[in-house]
């Protein structure tokens, strides 16, 4: 019997083949798996706000279908809920095991939401920009308009429970520089030279301008950048 043994070891030597398998030399997975690990880069995700009225998230507290896009990859078909009381991204797994997925490689995503897709960028710490985290996008072009989603729990002074409060910002970019929009009167300044232009096409669209709802400025940032072409 030893002698087999030995014999079939001197085959394999002389062959080529190895009977040890070394760390290195594992068979590569395939793509498909490859990529999953990329996407379910994170860390298991548990609920912390059970005893809080309310919830964190952008709009409802269901997954929604989207698109994540991890540097430079784009991960179509997930199921996507964003946190933006913390302004993390979750992701429901095949498994149904929700992640947080690693904020440094996400780039954006999108949200489908009530047949209407939500488009936030990733605007990381090391930006120059004055924003932080995901962003909503909802015009891009010479004049872009942002929108900070965020929730901060409101303490409760009696009986009743701590609430999430939620908390909308809107920004304009023009010329490298980010703005707040707080009235009519700055957004309007914030289009300089055009801004009797602009002006009178929101009164000619009867266009209404509410400090609370960046729907409401997106036709007039696209009728600017539309005169820049």
């Amino acid at each position: 019997m030893k002698a087999i043994l030995r014999l079939f070891f001197l085959l394999l030597v002389f062959s080529g083949g190895n009977p040890f398998v070394a760390a290195g030399s594992m068979p590569e997975m395939p793509e498909d798996s490859i990529d999953i690990q990329v996407l379910y880069n994170g860390r298991a995700w548990r609920n912390l706000f059970l005893r809080i009225d309310g919830d964190q998230f952008f709009f409802n507290s269901g997954f929604v279908p989207g698109t994540v896009t991890l540097t430079g990859r784009a991960f179509p078909g997930q199921s996507l809920r964003l946190d933006t009381y913390n302004d993390e991204l979750l992701i429901l797994t095949d498994k149904r095991i929700i992640l947080q997925l690693n904020k440094e490689l996400i780039d954006e995503f999108t949200l489908n939401l009530g047949g209407r897709v939500f488009r936030f960028l990733n605007f990381r710490t090391d930006s120059l920009r004055p924003l932080r985290g995901f962003v909503n996008v909802l015009s891009q072009g010479t004049a872009s308009l942002y929108v900070k989603y965020s929730k901060q729990i409101l303490i409760a002074d009696d009986d009743s429970k701590n609430a999430f409060s939620e908390n909308i910002k809107i920004y304009l970019e023009k010329d490298g520089v980010i703005s707040r929009i707080v009235t009519q009167g700055n957004f309007l300044r914030l289009f300089g030279d055009k801004k009797q232009e602009v002006r009178a096409y929101m009164k000619a669209q009867r266009i209404k301008f509410y400090r609370n709802d960046p729907e409401s400025m997106k036709p007039a940032v696209d009728y600017f950048n539309s005169l820049q072409t």
